[in-house]
C-alpha cells in the first residue's frame, strides 16, 4: 500500500508522492506507517514543519517503534538544524556554505525514500565542499547502518562524534547505531544525552523507553513515559496504550488498567489496547470494570467487531446476558457474519435447531461456502439422518475449491463427515489419500532398533540431587500434545523447540543417534554431555526442564540409565488402534509421512513393543500416562499428569482440551482396518488393552 508514494520519492515526483500519501493517511488514520511516508512526502516537498507535525504524529500513533524516532532524525538533520550547520559551516570555511547545506539536505530526504546509492552519491558532492564537517557522518553513518554494516557506522559515527560531541545528530545516528548492535544501554546513554541538552526534545523520552524495557526494566520504563502521559499535547491514546502495555510487563495490574481505559477511551479501535485491557481485566479478575467500559466505547464505535467480541468474553456462553450482547450486536451490525455466527451459537445454545439452521443460510447467502455456515448446515443434514445429502455438499464444496490448501482442509472434513455417516471405508480412502500426498513433504518415520537384552546399569542418583529433567514423548496418536499443554501451564520448562523451525543441534534430535549409540560410534557420556550443553540456548539454566522430544527409541537407554539417572520419561499412551485411526484422521505432532495404515501399523506396532518393554523392565525411571477416554478432557489429563508427578496441577482454561474421536472408536473401524489393527492387536494386549 506503500509503493507507489516511495515509487514517487524515488522519481523525485513529490506533488505525487505527497497526494497518495494524503490520500492514504485520510483512508489508514490509524496507520502510523501512513503518517511517517507523508511525512517524507512533506519534506520532500519542502515542508518541513508539516513534515515534523507529521512524524510526529506517527509516533503518538507507535510510540515504541524505533524506526520512526530514526525518521525523526532525518526529518530534523534536513530542516531544524539547518540554521545552525550553516553557521558552524560559514565560521569554518571559505566555501558556499548553501551549496554544502544543500547537498546535505538531498541525501536526507534521499535516505528518508530508501535511496542509499543516491543519499552516498550527494554526501560525496556534500564532502567536496566541506570534507571535514561532521555532519556528513551522520550521512555516511546511516548509509552504512542501512546496508546492514553496523559495525563501519559505529566507525563513523564514533569518529566524527570526537570532533564534535555535543552535535545532537551525531548523537542520533550513535544512539540507533548502538540499537542496531543491541547495544541497549549505549544507545539510551545516547538519547539521554539529547534530551539532557534539550528537554524540549520530549518525543525522545518513549524512545529512551523502549531502550530501557529491553534491558528488563519495563516498570522504570513506563516511569520515563510519566511526564508525557501528564501533558495534553503529548498524552496521545498510543502512548497511554504502550504505557499500560509495560505495566502489564512489570505487573503493575492496577496502573496498567489505568492507562489502557486512557488508550481505548481516546481510540476505541486500538486492538492492541484492547488486548491488554482483556488481560488486565482477566489478571484483575474485574469483569465489572470490562463490561462498563466496553459498554462505554460501544456507545461511541458501534460498528467495532473487536470490542464486540471483548464484549461477549465477560458474559458466560448460553447465558441470557450473552444473549443480550448479541442482540445488541446484531442490531448495530445486521449483516456483519461474525455477528450472525454469534447468534446462530446462541440460538444452537437455546435447543433452536431450526432457528440456528436458517441463520447458516443466511450466512451462506452472503459468503458462498463460508465454513462456520456450511459446517452447521452440514451438521443438520447428519442430524436429520440424512448422511448421503451430507457427505455431497461437502463434496460439492472441495470440487468449488480454487485455493489447494482451503480444498485439503475440506477433504480432511470430508472424511470427519464419512465417518460420521458410517463410511468407514470411504474415510479411511479420504484420510490415506491425503497422507499420501502429503508424504513427500514430511518427516520419514525414524529407523527403529531391533530389541536389546543387555543394559549398562543404572547410575545412582546424584548427592546432592538437583535437578530432575523430565523427558516427554508420545507416538502418533497419543494425545502427547494434550500432556504438554497441561505442563505448560504449570510454568516455564516445557521446551517445543524440537518442533519448531530451530531445533536443538543436539543427539536427541538426529535420527541416526540410536543406531550410533548401538554400534558404538556414540557414546552415552557424549550424547548427554551435547544435550547439557546445549541448554543454555534454549534458555535452561539448572537443568531442570521439561523436554518434549521428537521421537524415542530404548537405545536411548544406553545413555540415559548411566548418564542421566536422575530423569524421567513421561510417555503419553492410548489403545494403539484408537493411536492409530487418530492418527489417521488427525495427524501428530511430529509431521511423519505415513504411506497407508499398513505402513503405519506395522512401524506403530514395533515402537510400542519397545515401550512395552522399557515398562515391563522398569528399564528406566519413567511414567505411563494414558489418555483413553480423557483425551479430549483438559481437567482429567492436568489430573492424570498431577498424579504420575505427585504433584498437584493448576485446573486448565474451561473448554480447553483437543477434539478426538471417543475411547474405543476404532472397533468401528474393525472392517475397514482389519489387517493394520491385527499387526497393532499383540503389542496392544501387551499394554494392557483387551484384544477385542
Amino acid at each position: 500500500m506503500y509503493d507507489t508514494i516511495i515509487d514517487a520519492l524515488r522519481r523525485n515526483a513529490a506533488d505525487e508522492a505527497l497526494t497518495a500519501a494524503r490520500e492514504l493517511v485520510a483512508s489508514r488514520p490509524d496507520d502510523a506507517q501512513a503518517h511517517r511516508w507523508l511525512a517524507t512526502s512533506l519534506q520532500q516537498a519542502g515542508q518541513s514543519e508539516a513534515a515534523l507535525a507529521s512524524i510526529d504524529h506517527a509516533i503518538a500513533l507507535a510510540p515504541e517503534n524505533a524506526d520512526l524516532h530514526l525518521a525523526r532524525a532525518g526529518v530534523l538533520i534536513g530542516s531544524r538544524r539547518i540554521d545552525e550547520a550553516q553557521s558552524a559551516l560559514a565560521a569554518s570555511s571559505g566555501l558556499d556554505p548553501n551549496q554544502f547545506l544543500a547537498y546535505l539536505m538531498q541525501a536526507q530526504l534521499a535516505l528518508g525514500r530508501g535511496d542509499l546509492d543516491e543519499a552516498e552519491r550527494l554526501s560525496r558532492l556534500a564532502a567536496r565542499v566541506s570534507p571535514e564537517h561532521p555532519l556528513l557522518a551522520a550521512v555516511d553513518g546511516m548509509v552504512a547502518l542501512r546496508r546492514g554494516d553496523a559495525d563501519r557506522a559505529l566507525q563513523i559515527v564514533s569518529a566524527a562524534s570526537q570532533v564534535a560531541p555535543e552535535e545532537p545528530q551525531l548523537r542520533f545516528a550513535l544512539g540507533f547505531v548502538y540499537m542496531a548492535k543491541q547495544h541497549w544501554a549505549f544507545a539510551e546513554q545516547a538519547f539521554r544525552g539529547i534530551v539532557d541538552s534539550n528537554p524540549a526534545a520530549t518525543n525522545l523520552r518513549s524512545l529512551i523507553a523502549d531502550l530501557v524495557r529491553r534491558q528488563g526494566r519495563p516498570g522504570e520504563a513506563a516511569d520515563e513515559l510519566e511526564p508525557l502521559l501528564a501533558n495534553p499535547a503529548t498524552g496521545h491514546p498510543g502512548l497511554h496504550r504502550y504505557a499500560g502495555q509495560l505495566r502489564l510487563a512489570a505487573g503493575h495490574n492496577e496502573q496498567a488498567l489505568a492507562s489502557l481505559r486512557a488508550a481505548l477511551a481516546g481510540n476505541p479501535r486500538d486492538r492492541d489496547a484492547l488486548l491488554g485491557l482483556i488481560e488486565a481485566w482477566r489478571r484483575l479478575n474485574a469483569p465489572d470494570d470490562a463490561r462498563a467500559t466496553l459498554d462505554a466505547a460501544l456507545a461511541t464505535t458501534s460498528d467495532s467487531h473487536e470490542l464486540w467480541l471483548a464484549r461477549l468474553l465477560f458474559e458466560l456462553v448460553g447465558s441470557e446476558q450473552a444473549a443480550a450482547v448479541v442482540e445488541r450486536w446484531l442490531k448495530a451490525m445486521p449483516e456483519h457474519l461474525p455477528a450472525l455466527e454469534a447468534q446462530m451459537t446462541v440460538l444452537d445454545l437455546a435447543g433452536d435447531a431450526a432457528g440456528a439452521e436458517a441463520i447458516a443460510r443466511r450466512i451462506v447467502e452472503r459468503e458462498s461456502g463460508r465454513s462456520s455456515g456450511e459446517q452447521r448446515l452440514v451438521e443438520a443434514l447428519l442430524a436429520r439422518d440424512e448422511p448421503k445429502a451430507a457427505i455431497e455438499r461437502v463434496q460439492s464444496l472441495i470440487e468449488r475449491a480454487t485455493d489447494p490448501q482451503a480444498k485439503q482442509g475440506l477433504r480432511g472434513w470430508l472424511g470427519l463427515v464419512q465417518d460420521r455417516a458410517g463410511r468407514q471405508a470411504d474415510a479411511v480412502a479420504t484420510w490415506t489419500g491425503l497422507a499420501q500426498e502429503a508424504a513427500p513433504m514430511r518427516l520419514p518415520l525414524w529407523p527403529l532398533t531391533e530389541a536389546q537384552q543387555a543394559w549398562p546399569p543404572l547410575a545412582p542418583l546424584p548427592q546432592p540431587l538437583g535437578a530432575r529433567p523430565l523427558l516427554l514423548w508420545g507416538a502418533p496418536g497419543s494425545g502427547v500434545e494434550a500432556i504438554a499443554g497441561a505442563v505448560n501451564r504449570e510454568g516455564s520448562y516445557l521446551r517445543t523447540d524440537r518442533f519448531g523451525p530451530t531445533p536443538p543441534q543436539d543427539g536427541l534430535q538426529s535420527y541416526r543417534t540410536p543406531a550410533a549409540l548401538v554400534s558404538g560410534a556414540l557414546t552415552g557420556q557424549e550424547l548427554i554431555a551435547g544435550w547439557r550443553a546445549a541448554l543454555p540456548a534454549r534458555q535452561v539454566s539448572g537443568g531442570n526442564i521439561v523436554d518434549w522430544l521428537l521421537w524415542w527409541d530404548n537405545a536411548l537407554l544406553h545413555a540415559l540409565r548411566p548418564q542421566l539417572p536422575e530423569g524421567m520419561l513421561l510417555i503419553a499412551l492410548r489403545d494403539p488402534r484408537d493411536m492409530l485411526l487418530d492418527w489417521l484422521a488427525f495427524g501428530a505432532p511430529a509431521p511423519l509421512a505415513i504411506t497407508d495404515a499398513q505402513q503405519g501399523a506395522d512401524w506403530l506396532a514395533q515402537l510400542l513393543d519397545q515401550v512395552a518393554a522399557l515398562h515391563e523392565q522398569d528399564l528406566y525411571p519413567h511414567r505411563l500416562i494414558r489418555l483413553d477416554g480423557i483425551v479430549h478432557d483438559a481437567a482429567a489429563i492436568s489430573a492424570a499428569l498431577g498424579q504420575a508427578l505427585d504433584t498437584s496441577m493448576p485446573p486448565p482454561p474451561a473448554a480447553s482440551g483437543a477434539r478426538r474421536f471417543a475411547e474405543g472408536h476404532w472397533r468401528d473401524y474393525a472392517q475397514a482396518l482389519k489387517q493394520p489393527f491385527a499387526a497393532l492387536t499383540p503389542v496392544a494386549q501387551r499394554l494392557g488393552y483387551p484384544e477385542i
